[in-house]
């Protein structure tokens, strides 16, 4: 098992980036969120996950080791794979998904790609009891917009190359314009964003 990988990124794709180890360049598939915070060139470290499968072997990345836990747990739920397991945290954190389960709120669950209300009710079933408490408090559905995109801001102003300080500072400056609207637009924000620190 592969628990994690370090060193420089070598590449980036839609889908995936590639980690040069020891002279080889591993390619690691990671959601958009954990691709934000990675920059060509620059010495990362992504917690991994190994799927195997008779013709292939996978890895699959993930910005901490909490989402990368929480992939494999999702993964012992029936008619869970690895692309369905990665799509839930593209969509929900950790916590996010802790409490949709902890509360049996199927309505979250179901926004993610490929789960329905059936599998929504199986997660839940399966997992309930060994998913864990959130980390921190959550309150619903108004949370899971509102973080969602605070944290999709800040990982891809990192990624564009500005410090976590001001990446903060300007999600913060911004996060009036997402107030009163409970789905903000991710790419809307970054461009405000953007234009904050353009001015600074």
């Amino acid at each position: 098992m592969i628990a994690f990988v370090r060193g420089p990124v070598a590449a980036i794709g839609v889908d995936s980036a590639v980690v040069e180890v020891g002279g080889v360049g591993l390619q690691v598939y990671c959601d958009p969120g954990t691709l934000a915070g990675l920059r060509p060139g620059q010495e990362a470290r992504i917690a991994t996950s190994m799927v195997v499968r008779e013709d292939s072997l996978t890895l699959y990345g993930f910005a901490d080791d909490d989402a990368k836990n929480l992939f494999e747990l999702l993964q012992t739920a029936s008619g869970v794979g690895p692309k369905l397991a990665q799509a839930a945290l593209a969509v929900l954190s950790p916590d996010q998904l802790r409490q949709a389960v902890a509360t049996e709120d199927l309505a979250v669950l179901v926004k993610v790609p490929g789960i329905g209300k059936k599998g929504a009710q199986r997660i839940v079933l399966e997992l309930k009891d060994k998913i864990g408490a959130p980390s921190k408090t959550v309150t619903g559905r108004p949370l899971q917009a509102q973080e969602a995109w605070r944290d999709q801001v800040q990982a891809g102003l990192v990624g564009l190359g500005w410090s976590a300080r001001d990446a903060e500072d300007a999600v913060t400056a911004v996060s009036p314009l997402a107030a009163d609207n409970p789905n903000p637009s991710v790419p809307d924000l970054l461009r405000a964003a953007l234009r904050v620190l353009s001015k600074a």
